[in-house]
């Protein structure tokens, strides 16, 4: 039988039966499995994908919604992996242009390396913003967050769901709420009784990754991200918001070195909707 072309092999969507594919392909480009952000993307969003017929996925990506369920105000494309051997085929653009297609008038963001920025470029995609990537084992010095912090509980749920909605500029409730199974820790920042922050630190292979980190200020998130250091002895690795100078030069004066920088991108809006100087940084890059 012969080998149908690429450009033929329909884009189906991804369930948590692909879950082992799809770390099958990020391993294949040079990637981390990461199962753990996987499992949590395919179930809080939507893959799509490209079946490859001798085994394994062409292609992948996923797609995360926000706002109301029957017309979304944002949604967050990443996880885009086309493997090896199919790489310079143009799988990716034909991938990429049927999730534009099938998302509609819906405004769309990612976070996009030097890498794939051209292509997405090319699908009318500009750049609106940047994050640092920065990661190492964080050592404690300084002056001590004066703010207090403490883990979160389930009483908790509708002051962080409020304050994260007023940072990130519409409603992630169906994130948030996955965060106390995902993470391996979610803290608040209190002031007077009153939540004026959160964040969560959670396994990705050998680190931690802290994200989402929703603040009042850089001193909360700063009191944040020291709380969820003291309670690991992993490295950290976090996405800042290069806009965030104080607290990028913070970490780096604790430990944490600049990994690489990834351009933030947008479709159909010019900028973010939210509060970018409360919002310090992603649950992770592949989800907005």
């Amino acid at each position: 039988m012969p080998t149908p072309s690429l450009a033929s092999l329909p884009i189906r969507r991804l369930t948590l039966r692909d879950l082992a594919a799809c770390a099958d392909l990020s391993e294949d480009r040079g990637w981390p499995r990461e199962e753990h952000k996987w499992g949590f993307l395919l179930t809080a969003g939507r893959g799509y994908g490209i079946e490859d017929p001798d085994g394994g996925l062409v292609s992948a990506c996923v797609v995360t919604e926000y706002g109301p369920q029957e017309r979304p105000a944002l949604a967050a494309i990443g996880m885009v992996l086309v493997a090896e051997r199919h790489a310079r085929q143009g799988v990716g653009r034909r991938l990429m242009h049927h999730v534009v297609s099938a998302m509609g008038t819906t405004p769309l963001t990612l976070h996009a390396t030097p890498y794939g920025r051209p292509l997405y470029e090319e699908l009318g995609f500009k750049v609106t913003g940047r994050a640092e990537m920065v990661s190492g084992r964080f050592t404690p010095g300084g002056p001590q967050p004066v703010v207090a912090t403490r883990a979160a509980t389930a009483e908790d749920l509708s002051a962080i769901l409020r304050l994260d909605e007023q940072a990130f500029g519409t409603d992630r409730t169906h994130i948030v709420t996955r965060l106390p199974a995902f993470a391996d820790q979610l803290r608040v920042a209190e002031e007077n009784g009153r939540i004026i922050g959160y964040a969560a630190a959670w396994p990705n292979m050998d680190t931690h990754v802290v994200g989402p980190v929703i603040a009042r200020d850089t001193s909360v998130a700063q009191a944040l991200i020291t709380a969820l250091a003291a309670h690991t002895d992993r490295p950290l690795r976090t996405d800042i918001d290069v806009r965030h100078t104080e607290l990028l030069a913070w970490v780096k004066e604790r430990g944490l070195a600049s990994v690489a920088f990834n351009s933030v991108m947008t479709y159909g809006i010019t900028e973010l909707p939210g509060d970018w100087s409360r919002r310090f940084a992603p649950v992770t890059v592949a989800a907005g």
